[in-house]
Parts: C-alpha cells; sequence; structure tokens
C-alpha cells in the first residue's frame, strides 16, 4: 500500500499546510483516512475526489473531519456530479458517493455543524455514512480495517490497515492519544507506525491528551515498530529537536512526517 501525507499539522494548520488527513491507495482504490481542515484541496492534488472510494475518520474533533464539509459540497453540486447535463458535462446517472466511516454519534456531530448555515444532511447526502464502534474488524476496498480506542479528549481510535491479498504490511495510525498501553499492544510489530507527536512538553494542567516526540518514540519501541514516522506535529517545533528526542527513546531512526510525502508498506 502506498500512504500520502495531505496534512500532518495539529489542530492548528502550518504556513499553508493542512490539519490531518492520509491517503492511502492500493490497487487502483483511494481511502482518504481523516480529513481535516484544508485536506481536500491537498488530496485533490493526489486523486480525483470522485475517486476517492472510502474516507476513515478517527474521531470527531475537526481537525480530523471538518473538510468533510468542502468534500460534501463539491460531490453534491460539481457539475460533472448532476444526473442532467450541464456546463458541459453530459450528466451521470449514478454520481460518485463514497463511504464513510465514522465513530458513533459523528451524525449527529456532523448534522450539529452544518445544520448552522445549511442543510444539517450535508455530509450523509454526499456520502455512505456508517457509524462504527470500533469492536469489529472491516473490509473497505482491498483493506482489512481494524480500531483500537485509544484514549483523548473525545472517543478516539487508532487504525491498522493490512492488504486484504495478503501483500505488502501492517500499517497502524495513532490518531491522537495521551500515553497509553493500548496503542503498544494494538501496533505490536507493526511495519509502520504513524504517530502523533502534538507537544513539546506534556500539558500543564495535567490533564493528558496528546504526546511529545519523546514519548511517540517511547510507545514505537515498545510496539516494537519497525518504522516509526511521527505526525500531527507544528511548523512552530523545531524538526531537528523533535526528531532527536523522537530517536533517543524509540532506539532508531524517525522520520517526520511531510506534506506530500509518500510510504510504502
Amino acid at each position: 500500500m502506498r500512504i500520502t501525507v495531505l496534512g500532518k499539522s495539529p489542530a492548528w494548520p502550518d504556513a499553508g499546510g493542512a490539519c490531518s488527513g492520509y491517503l492511502i491507495e492500493e490497487d487502483g482504490f483511494g481511502l482518504l483516512l481523516d480529513c481535516g481542515n484544508g485536506v481536500f484541496p491537498k488530496l485533490r492534488r493526489f486523486r480525483d475526489y470522485v475517486d476517492v472510494g472510502a474516507v476513515i475518520v478517527s474521531h470527531v474533533h475537526a481537525d480530523h473531519w471538518l473538510d468533510l464539509v468542502p468534500f460534501a459540497y463539491a460531490l453534491t453540486y460539481a457539475p460533472r456530479q448532476q444526473p442532467v447535463p450541464v456546463a458541459g458535462c453530459s450528466g451521470i446517472e449514478h454520481p460518485a458517493r463514497p463511504a464513510l466511516y465514522a465513530p458513533l454519534g459523528a451524525a449527529e456531530t456532523f448534522r450539529n455543524v452544518t445544520s448552522n448555515w445549511g442543510s444539517d444532511d450535508l455530509i450523509e447526502h454526499a456520502f455512505h455514512l456508517r457509524e462504527y464502534d470500533g469492536t469489529e474488524a472491516l473490509e473497505v476496498g482491498p483493506f482489512s480495517v481494524r480500531f483500537c480506542e485509544v484514549p483523548h479528549y473525545v472517543v478516539t481510535y487508532a487504525v491498522e490497515l493490512t492488504s486484504k491479498s495478503g501483500a505488502g504490511g501492517r500499517f497502524t495510525y495513532s490518531a491522537d492519544c495521551r500515553p497509553n498501553d493500548a496503542l503498544v499492544e494494538f501496533a505490536r510489530d507493526t511495519d509502520m507506525l504513524l504517530i502523533e507527536a502534538t507537544l513539546p512538553r506534556p500539558e500543564r494542567t495535567g490533564v493528558r491528551g496528546h504526546l511529545t516526540p519523546c514519548e511517540a518514540g517511547e510507545h514505537g519501541r515498545r510496539a516494537a515498530a519497525r518504522r516509526l514516522v511521527v505526525t500531527h506535529i507544528s511548523d512552530e517545533l523545531d524538526p531537528a529537536w523533535a526528531r532527536s528526542e523522537a530517536e533517543r527513546s524509540y532506539g532508531g531512526p524517525v522520520e517526520l512526517a511531510a506534506e506530500g510525502e509518500t510510504y510504502t508498506v
């Protein structure tokens, strides 16, 4: 599988950047993992949005789903998505409507947000929405998908993708989380762990929701992850420092996610 970083910022985007979003491709199928602010225009650089087969949202914080709104508008109003000829497009009987997997309760959140300026069913109209509770594995295109709940401020799931064909390896995405054992066990011996490292130091309030680069590296070492890529990190955090902190606790080379970077697993 091929993983392309569309956005790697935390809740505030980098200058010219985007929040969380990763395009996963195999055998011509495209899966979008998270769709935070600014991700939709980045997606369009790498794949036609009508050719995205599915979207998986790890949790319903805005920096992981908010660009479902422009994505939904495109699917709803683009000339080539209309059932009748318009603006030089011939009309389409079955317009693209990707599958959307989001945690239980996501539909209510989506409706509450979009109802403030228009249709409360904007997202459900544009996508085939299915809420998941994290207990069952899914088959999405060529991928087998597993979830693991990780501790954050809202219900959040780490995500694992493997190829149903048996080709390639395991890809694990931490989503957002504070230090925890569940992620370590879930990511045990994974081929690639894409892990958040938002903070230069633990939250001063004592209420934890994110990892530091050092903690990210420690999780990777404890999980025996074969490859560690640190993400959800701001351009305001010194990259050399972040890498060295993660490598010190991981015990090996660590990569920092960068927009447009592509990884093969």
